[in-house]
């Protein structure tokens, strides 16, 4: 709360968790938001690590065609009961296009594609090409930083806080949200884990550790795909400017 209060916070507690938010939803909340912020205000700070959801603000999406939510659901019920072995193989036979250059490891992203291509017959890859929603880059002044942390330190800091998060009440939080896990929005790190535990598949430190290696793994993608981007200036921890324009 005092981190919200500090500055003023958007994508924050703005949308339900039984709603469908992509990056299409995100492109064209974060174009709204920029609109008013600019009016008053010279500079806004888009800030966080999903490439995909920077990628649509700035360069633009085409809409995709609403999918029925019952291919969504047939979709993340063979999920749970096959696994991401099924998703990646779906992909692989469906859309060639995501599963050459996807984020295959990422169920989210794999049930999103697989949803698309079923529900559309074209790959998710066809709309990103920024015809539906105008990109922020066409309309404002952007510049792009990254802070580069030592890797040994992004992985004791990441280590550090999934503790933090547990203390904090996390495992609680999972008890309560239980019932809805088969939601989209509960598709992520941090709860898949402590629903496997919940069903007896391994135990509440397995989960543990479990929740930090793929967040590890998630910031390693992070990394990867913002390292791609050329008009990133990369900064390192003590501030000093270390690559890019």
């Amino acid at each position: 709360e005092e981190e919200l209060a500090a500055v003023p916070h958007y994508f924050i507690s703005s949308h339900s968790m039984h709603e469908e938010v992509n990056a299409s939803t995100f492109a064209r909340y974060a174009n709204d938001v920029a609109e008013r912020i600019f009016a008053k205000h010279d500079v806004l700070v888009l800030v966080g690590g999903t490439g995909l959801y920077f990628k649509a603000f700035l360069e633009g999406l085409d809409d995709i065609p609403e999918i029925s939510s019952t291919i969504r659901q047939n979709i993340v019920k063979k999920y749970e009961a096959e696994g991401i072995e099924w998703l990646q193989e779906e992909i692989r036979k469906s859309d060639p296009k995501f599963f050459a250059g996807g984020e295959i490891r990422n169920p989210q992203r794999l049930m999103r594609a697989l949803e698309v291509v079923q529900g559309t017959g074209r790959s998710i890859k066809d709309f990103h090409k920024g015809a539906g929603v105008e990109g922020a880059a066409a309309k404002y002044n952007v510049e792009k930083f990254a802070i580069d942390v030592p890797r040994e330190l992004l992985y004791t800091n990441i280590n550090t806080r999934v503790e933090s998060m547990m203390e904090d009440g996390l495992l609680e939080e999972a008890m309560a949200l239980e019932p809805y896990r088969h939601l989209n929005a509960l598709q992520t790190v941090g709860y898949t884990e402590l629903f496997e535990h919940f069903d007896g598949v391994i135990s509440l430190e397995e989960a543990v550790e479990k929740i930090k290696k793929n967040t590890r793994n998630y910031a390693k993608r992070q990394m990867t795909w913002f390292r791609k981007d050329e008009q990133i200036c990369w900064i390192s921890t003590p501030g000093e400017i270390i690559a890019g324009r």
